[in-house]
């Protein structure tokens, strides 16, 4: 099943939107988790405490929306208030893992330089992936005239994204082709959860 079509399905079911809402919810909170993780203590930037504090906002944003649809709905992040749960929690932990692997591969780093760039190649192929994911959900939830509304955070990703692009500049001459390389190991996770999200819909209509 097409990415937009998943979506139409998921809108027109109260219970099942609530859970996508709350899986998205998941997703932020565990990126701004990875950022903080990621922060040297000494010397986190700027633009990395923003980018957390921004990605935590994202969270709790998304948790208030399903207050929209059901008050009460979802309050915890347990497998029962997600949709494909698994697969869900396990993207951007193996993306992460993914990326640690290649880097030390590649460049052989360590230590805090590992976590730095992998921060920097994990965010930027997730903000690539937000910058198509939310206006499509945006576009799908207009279409019903939805109370639900992700305007916010697509005006935010893409200022994310570019802030990624100048982090990976300083980082790197060949920042693009390890860029491009995290896009594709993101590219085969996101089809698999798109798999397992389609595959759920499917069953529960």
């Amino acid at each position: 099943m097409e990415f937009n079509k998943i979506l139409s399905a998921i809108i027109t079911d109260n219970n099942l939107h609530a859970r996508w809402l709350n899986t998205l919810s998941l997703m932020e909170n565990t990126g701004a988790r990875k950022i903080s993780a990621s922060e040297d203590p000494e010397t986190v930037t700027y633009i990395i405490l923003k980018h957390a504090a921004e990605e935590h906002r994202h969270a709790f944003y998304l948790k208030k929306q399903i207050e929209k649809i059901d008050l009460g709905n979802c309050p915890t992040y347990a497998s029962d208030y997600l949709i494909a749960p698994k697969s869900s929690k396990y993207y951007l932990n193996q993306l992460d893992v993914d990326v640690c692997r290649y880097l030390k591969r590649q460049l052989g780093l360590k230590g805090k330089e590992l976590r730095f760039a992998a921060y920097l190649l994990v965010t930027y192929a997730i903000e690539v992936r937000a910058d198509e994911l939310y206006p499509i959900y945006q576009e799908e939830l207009d279409k019903v005239s939805s109370k639900i509304n992700v305007k916010s955070i697509i005006l935010e990703e893409e200022g994310h994204l570019e802030e990624m692009i100048n982090q990976l500049k300083s980082f790197s001459p060949d920042w693009q082709f390890h860029a491009n390389n995290a896009v594709k190991m993101e590219s085969r996770l996101f089809e698999q959860w798109v798999g397992q999200l389609s595959t759920e819909v499917i069953n529960l209509n």
